[in-house]
């Protein structure tokens, strides 16, 4: 399997919404050194030449982590910068052609709302889904609400790891015990705190005792 279960239990999805005086590279190396065990690269803004220039940067930040680096929907510069793998949203690119874009050594991540959407995903060859929203989140407008039985039947009907998204926080994340995931994808629970490694590393505990990965 190219993606290890471990590495879904504290995913952090990233957001230069709250870098105030800091750089992302900053940021992300605080939720590095807080316990997160992926990181996604998620720039909508940025030009190619620039987000190619941070891509390359973080990936190898995250290497000195031995912590997966993951592009969101970019499928260039995932292939570029050598990252470990590429995210995908429903509206993006069929996983089937970015599977054949970037091989089979690179992870590929799926997002899905449905059963049905989890199961073609990874017929089409998704490493691991990311599913939500299972709460309220500021920070995608457009992300449809998963409801708790929703995202249970969803565990069971796939056996590639899956990873929660969407408004999660210290405050809700034991709610998602018992469903079947394998870890949540923060970004405000993140990237928004003032202390961001001493968060991740709350973060982290508290994944620990909802989804009983092991060391």
């Amino acid at each position: 399997m190219r993606c290890d279960r471990k590495t879904m239990l504290l995913y952090a999805v990233t957001d230069r919404a709250w870098l105030g005086n800091e750089t992302l590279y900053m940021q992300v190396e605080k939720a590095l050194k807080g316990g997160v065990t992926c990181v996604q690269l998620r720039e909508k803004e940025l030009c190619d030449e620039e987000f190619l220039k941070e891509a390359i940067e973080l990936k190898k930040l995250c290497s000195e982590y031995n912590v997966p680096f993951i592009i969101n929907d970019n499928v260039d510069i995932a292939v570029k910068c050598g990252a470990d793998g590429v995210h995908v949203g429903q509206s993006d690119m069929n996983a089937k052609a970015v599977r054949q874009m970037i091989g089979e050594k690179m992870i590929l991540g799926v997002s899905a709302q449905t059963a049905e959407q989890a199961r073609l995903a990874v017929e089409n060859g998704a490493d691991y889904l990311g599913v939500g929203a299972v709460f309220f989140t500021s920070t995608k407008a457009d992300a449809e609400d998963v409801s708790y039985d929703t995202l249970k039947e969803i565990c069971q009907s796939v056996s590639v790891p899956i990873v929660a998204i969407g408004g999660i926080c210290e405050d809700n994340i034991m709610q998602l015990s018992g469903s079947g995931i394998d870890g949540v994808a923060l970004v405000s629970a993140i990237f928004a705190s003032s202390d961001i490694e001493g968060s991740c590393k709350r973060l982290y505990k508290l994944s620990k005792e909802a989804f009983g990965n092991e060391d």
